[in-house]
């Protein structure tokens, strides 16, 4: 081994060492969030906790709700911000989970858990990586945001605390993308459908089934397919994910109703998609739940985006929803864990993903020109 070599190989192990002592809090931190159950909307134990790990860091936390942030401590408004982001809140566990999704099990390199992934490794990156650079002179300002609500996204979320930050320029937000960005995603509109029919007895020939009516238009929604594609999103789908009708088996059922799942790409805005819906419904009312998650995307030329790619990172579009749809600033999401274990039984995260991810973090950052 040459003197340069060794010299080289002494740094990465030093720093390896140095940074033990925050991976292991990462993953004491994730641990403790697993065994606090905190469903959407019910977070405050989760809150509680991280905030008073914060403080225990010397942190300074603030918190709106179950939101909890803190800024850097030397804050300049004349630097740039940047946001680093993840949630909290985690999705019901579904039935077929092996183990108690509440109690944290490590099997060799996994870490196992209700919210272990999403997003819990990339929230713990985060804020062991926001208080590593709290200590170094950077060209822009930190705030790190732990927030709420993301999974059903509630107005007591990120909407709550974002009136409170300072101005953002732009965010990392720490969904699992395999330490990718992912700097597009598609948006999300729910809409409810119902086709209205009249009531009678199966055995005769009277009524209107309700059935029957909304036949037409769920063969149209099934089959119309959006003509702009995106390279990154590709196409804007919709799919039909509930029926409901009839009460019992002798009566003409006299309503329907269904529901509508609409992914959009950057092409189309949810008003326009909605509008042109109601047009082509021949016998279906249409009722928008909301228009507000739009699909969101952040500019190829962008410093971050440019960084990530001398980085050797690939961009990609993300087909799911975060707290991206609601940032009215520039973001891409960057975080460790797989999007396809989210919401599944036995989820997961790596401890060496979080290890590589604080790592990824904090090389990015420290390099990052605004």
């Amino acid at each position: 081994m040459t003197k340069h070599s060794q010299t080289n190989s002494q740094q990465r192990e030093g720093s390896t060492r140095s940074q033990q002592p925050y991976c292991d809090d990462a993953v004491t931190l994730l641990s403790q969030l697993i065994a606090t159950p905190s469903v959407s909307r019910d977070e405050t134990k989760a809150a509680d906790l991280l905030q008073a790990r914060m403080q225990a860091w010397g942190l300074q936390p603030r918190r709106e709700g179950n939101n909890v942030w803190a800024l850097s401590p030397h804050f300049d408004a004349a630097k740039p911000t940047i946001l680093l982001n993840a949630h909290i809140d985690t999705v019901k566990p579904v039935a077929t989970w092996t183990m108690n999704p509440y109690v944290p099990v490590v099997r060799g390199d996994r870490l196992y858990g209700l919210g272990a992934n999403d997003c819990g490794g990339g929230l713990v990156a985060l804020l062991q990586v926001f208080r590593q650079l709290l200590t170094e002179t950077l060209r822009f300002n930190l705030v790190f945001l732990a927030s709420c609500e993301e999974e059903v996204s509630g107005q007591g979320g990120i909407v709550a605390a974002l009136p409170l930050l300072p101005h953002i320029d732009v965010a990392i937000v720490g969904e699992p993308t395999g330490m990718q960005p992912a700097v597009c995603e598609k948006g999300l509109m729910v809409i409810d459908g119902y086709a209205h029919g009249v009531s009678g007895h199966a055995a005769r020939d009277e009524g209107v089934n309700a059935i029957y009516e909304a036949l037409d238009d769920l063969q149209w929604l099934r089959d119309y397919r959006f003509r702009k594609v995106s390279p990154l999103l590709g196409p804007t789908k919709m799919t039909v994910t509930v029926v409901e009708a009839g009460t019992q088996h002798n009566v003409v059922p006299d309503q329907l109703h269904f529901v509508l799942d609409v992914r959009t790409n950057e092409y189309y805005r949810n008003e326009d998609v909605f509008e042109f819906l109601g047009r082509n419904m021949r016998k279906c009312e249409l009722k928008a739940r909301s228009f507000r998650l739009h699909s969101s995307s952040i500019d190829s030329n962008h410093p971050l985006v440019r960084r990530c790619l001398a980085m050797g990172m690939t961009p990609f579009g993300s087909p799911t929803l975060s707290d991206q749809a609601l940032m009215p600033f520039p973001s891409l999401k960057l975080g460790p864990g797989l999007s396809a274990r989210s919401h599944s039984a036995d989820e997961y995260i790596c401890l060496t993903e979080i290890a590589g991810a604080i790592n990824t973090y904090r090389e990015l950052l420290r390099e990052l020109e605004l």
